[in-house]
Formats: C-alpha cells, structure tokens, sequence
C-alpha cells in the first residue's frame, strides 16, 4: 500500500481497534471514546470491513480478540505512542534548546544591546545558536518573512505595519570628547558643536539624517562617518574631535576609554527601538522565550 492510499484510509479506526482489545467490550469502549453503543458497533463493523477480519467473536459478555486482531494491537503500540508524543503540548526547557535564530540588528544595538542581552540568554539556553547579521531598513519586512532573520532589533524606518512587533524603549544621542578637547571641561553649546570637526557613529541607525534635519541650516565639519566608534578614536589624537553617537555605546565608550561624555546641545527626535518578527514564528515556543528574554534584557538596559 502506497503512502497515498494510507491517507484514503480513516486511521482513527485503528485507535478504536487498540480500545476495544483493552476494554473486550464495545459498551466500555464507547465510554472510552465518548460514543454511543451503537456508533461504537458500527467501528467495530468498518474495522471488519477495513481489515478483512472478524478481529473479534463473542464469548458471553465479553468480546475475545482473535489473533489477528491481537497482533494489529502489539504493532499498533510503538506508532500510537509516537503520535501521542507528537501530538502533546511540549513545555519548551531552554537548557535544552539546540535551535538556531538569526537575528537582524543595526550597528547601535550590535554594539550596545546585543553584548548586554547575549549574557542572559547563554546562561539559561547555553547551547542555543545564534547568528547577528546587518539589518535591512528598507526591506525589512522581505528580510524576516522570508527567513533570512527570524528577529529584527531596530527602528521602525521602513513599513513595519504587517510585522509583529514589541516596544523596547528610546535611545538618545550624545557626545564624547577626549579629555583634552578644549571643551572637555565645558559645557557645549550648539556654537562650539558646529565649530568643532566631528566623527558620525552607527549611521545604519538614522542618526546622520536626524542631526541633518534638526540642523539643516547649519554646516558641520564631519571628518568621518562610520558605523565602527574604533575608527573614530583613531582620530582623538590627531583633531579635536566631537564623536556624536546613540547613548548607551557612549557610555560603555566614555568609561571603557575615560572619555568626556556631553548631551547634544540641541534637540533631535528620540530613536525608538522595537523588536520585529513575522507572524510565521509567533507560536514558536523557543521564539517566544528567545523574545521576551531580549525583550526584557534590552527593556531594563534602556530604562536605565
């Protein structure tokens, strides 16, 4: 018999067969399968037809299983069993999660949200695999729905209508200075931040065209735009530089490399940070531990 001629056959017959060689009753089966005596009868009666045996003959009360119908049972065990397993809700244990995710980030959150949430995750799922790759504002919904990430940490740039989405918080902009900037010690104005050379960070974030616009009448000297602060502390000794970058990497920068940490001196639209996923995984247990583990990280990373 072919697979396609399996899928012809109602296989829920074979479950009843199991209950009645148990019970060796019909009126105990249909308790069992939760039908009438008499639908029970008419199983009983298609199991016949359906198997080409009498599978059982009456002995009293009491229905005796041939031996045909005794060997389909001790068959019938290890299938059933599986499907069983199959079939039951499964309580997802992140200690045993081998599952690998992809996950789609811009240069901010590469370099200050995914260090501080990868510590999280690894000691509750250390066996998890994970896979960070450059997130694609403009095709953002192409990227996720069609697998090439299963998460995506960023700002809502694109059309993010049909996506699935949490909420992680807002990044502001600052600015760092080396110490002997002369305005390290000062408080900078919106004169000295145009006056000064400057470095643009995580520019995959936006951050270029929102300074643009908050200060489009204005020129500033950029002497670099890079998504890598590395690049831009190279400068340090050679101009008096001012590094504009989202806050979070300043900090982590200004205390790894005792820099000057100052807030822009003029207002520019928050950055606000979402998580995205396509609807394909929202019932994905591990996807749905995997998001609210980042989820939560990120949430209390960005409060403080």
């Amino acid at each position: 018999m072919e697979l396609e001629d399996i899928y012809r056959q109602d296989l829920s017959l074979l479950i009843a067969l199991q209950i009645l060689v148990e019970e060796c009753s019909v009126t105990q089966a249909a308790k069992r399968l939760h039908l009438s005596q008499s639908a029970t009868s008419r199983i009983l009666a298609r199991l016949r037809d359906m198997l080409n045996d009498p599978l059982f003959t009456r002995v009293g009360q009491k229905l005796v299983p041939t031996q045909f119908a005794l060997d389909c049972y001790s068959q019938l065990q290890q299938p059933t069993g599986q499907l069983i397993a199959l079939l039951t809700p499964k309580e997802f244990i992140p200690s045993e999660c081998q599952q690998k995710f992809t996950i789609a980030a811009t240069d901010y959150a590469m370099q200050a949200l995914v260090p501080f949430v990868l510590p999280a995750i690894y000691s509750k799922a250390p066996n998890i695999k994970l896979e960070i790759i450059p997130v694609h504002h403009r095709e953002l919904q192409s990227q996720l729905s069609q697998q090439e990430a299963d998460l995506a940490i960023c700002r809502p740039i694109s059309q993010t209508q049909q996506l699935n989405q949490k909420y992680l918080g807002k990044v502001g902009v600052s600015c760092l200075l080396s110490p002997e900037h002369p305005l390290a010690d000062s408080t900078l104005t919106l004169t000295d931040y145009l006056f000064f050379p400057h470095a643009t960070i995580a520019i995959s974030d936006g951050v270029k065209a929102l300074l643009d616009s908050a200060i489009a009448t204005a020129e500033r000297n950029e002497l670099l735009r890079t998504s890598h602060l590395d690049s831009a502390l190279a400068l340090l000794n050679f101009h008096p530089l001012i590094i504009t970058l989202p806050e979070g990497m300043a900090e982590l920068a200004a205390s790894k490399h005792r820099l000057r940490l100052k807030p822009l001196p003029f207002d520019i639209p928050s950055l606000d940070y979402k998580l995205f996923w396509h609807s394909r995984s929202e019932l994905d247990k591990a996807h749905k531990w995997l998001r609210e583990e980042i989820t939560a990280s990120i949430r209390q990373l960005l409060k403080q």
